[in-house]
């Protein structure tokens, strides 16, 4: 089973449940953001975690194991079409400059890991119109001369 016919089967299965990511991820005992994201073959999850993913949406091992699997991170180069993945994109191409600049001041010359990586997405209410919240956390890598 491959990582896209294995997504199709989670998806499936979590709509048949009728539950939510969030759900299934307190059932299961991690990230939201992650277990979706190896949901979608983005990431690999360890054996006791697949299998019990598999086990919360009965689903066969094949889908334990397709979820074990190292995946293979690309994506397409184009500008996506969906409005939310394109505003991201549109908020990378506004403030991604100035991102790295401030923090190249606040930590000198290198980047921020998206392995050792973490990231929660939640709901602020607000009455003149309730806010999206993404927090981003990754360790600093500093670049080094040799």
């Amino acid at each position: 089973m491959n990582k896209i016919e294995m997504s199709e089967e989670i998806i499936l299965a979590k709509k048949e449940l009728a539950l939510s990511w969030e759900e299934i991820a307190s059932l299961v005992g991690i990230s939201p953001v992650f277990l979706t994201s190896a949901c979608f073959g983005m990431n690999s999850l360890k054996e006791e975690v697949a299998d019990k993913l598999c086990a919360v949406l009965n689903l066969p091992s094949i889908v334990s194991t397709a979820l074990q699997a190292f995946p293979n991170k690309t994506w397409d180069f184009t500008v996506p079409q969906d409005p939310v993945v394109y505003r991201l994109y549109e908020v990378v191409g506004v403030y991604g400059e100035t991102i790295k600049e401030l923090v190249g001041e606040k930590f000198g010359d290198g980047i921020m890991s998206a392995i050792d990586f973490s990231m929660e997405i939640d709901k602020e209410e607000n009455p003149a119109g309730d806010r999206v919240v993404i927090t981003m956390n990754g360790k600093f890598l500093p670049y080094k001369a040799w």
